[in-house]
């Protein structure tokens, strides 16, 4: 393509759709929104998510009284919300896990996007108005969610995608390249961690961050033991894809839930015993996801013929 004709396809007028392009920019809006999702339940700490110091989750929600945007709602955090605030606060750390790995996994996407605007609003009625804040982010976060809502978001490197793709035929192969690229992903996670590991403390209860806050990007915290699980499920996913084998997919499955759960368990306590974070669950969750909506897809025999 010419620099004439791209300058061209820039400034005229935005009426025509661009396929290829849009459906890549859309993955990568999601994409974005679903790590600032995955790194919002990083500071979401159990088992008190600072109510005895007043910090964290609870000196946020009490903003919603202190610094009331819609007076309403603050009287519903006052008299509803902070006297029952853990059973509320691991209601969110719920809701903003499945946000971001449903997004990041591009799966149910539009029931997401739609969670996401209740979500979105609900921190921007808390906090839009706490000194230092600034609300234009929450507008745009709800932006960014309805836009998702509304658009073929799912179509690129997401499971939506590859349930689509079941209905034409040609569902092994986009089952298999969806799992496989996401096997990549994880194995590169975890050897990084595994790199990190081996100079910080070999069983550290909190490892090394795989990112950190000056970009508020995270995908958790392993140690040696954890990025070891990372590596395993990861070549489980590569072998499923690879060979077409769903029980290998299964696996993979199971073992990136256990990981998740084992994560979920222990954070309430002094010890994890993979060195992990609410965003290394969250990162299990996602592979588990992918394998797991995968792997009724997956075959060893050739692709059915593809429809006309």
């Amino acid at each position: 393509m010419s620099l004439r004709s791209s300058v061209s396809g820039v400034v005229r007028p935005a009426v025509t759709p661009a396929p290829r392009a849009g459906d890549a920019a859309l993955a990568g809006l999601r994409i974005l929104v679903g790590l600032l999702w995955l790194y919002n339940v990083a500071w979401k700490l159990p088992p008190d998510f600072g109510e005895s110091s007043g910090s964290g989750v609870y000196g946020f929600s009490r903003d919603a009284v202190e610094h009331p945007v819609f007076p309403p709602y603050s009287w519903v955090v006052e008299q509803l919300v902070l006297p029952n605030f853990t059973a509320f606060v691991w209601m969110v750390l719920v809701v903003e896990t499945l946000l971001a790995v449903l997004l990041l996994t591009g799966t149910l996407v539009r029931v997401a996007a739609l969670v996401g605007v209740g979500q979105s609003l609900a921190i921007g009625l808390s906090v839009a108005q706490t000194p230092g804040e600034w609300p234009w982010a929450y507008w745009m976060m709800i932006g960014i969610h309805v836009a998702l809502l509304f658009t073929a978001s799912g179509r690129v490197a997401a499971v939506d995608s590859v349930r689509a793709e079941a209905t034409t035929g040609r569902g092994p192969t986009a089952a298999a390249r969806l799992l496989r690229g996401w096997a990549v992903l994880v194995g590169a996670a975890g050897v990084v961690a595994l790199a990190l590991a081996v100079d910080d403390d070999l069983l550290a209860s909190e490892g090394a961050q795989l990112g950190g806050p000056d970009f508020s990007i995270s995908l958790g915290s392993y140690n040696v033991v954890g990025a070891g699980v990372l590596v395993a499920v990861a070549a489980l996913m590569m072998l499923a894809a690879s060979l077409r084998q769903r029980a290998l997919a299964l696996a993979a499955t199971a073992v990136a839930v256990l990981a998740a759960l084992s994560v979920y368990v222990q954070l309430t306590r002094t010890e994890v015993w993979l060195g992990g974070s609410n965003t290394s669950a969250a990162l299990f969750l996602c592979a588990a996801v992918v394998s797991g909506a995968t792997a009724g897809l997956l075959t060893s025999t050739a692709d059915a013929p593809e429809r006309k």
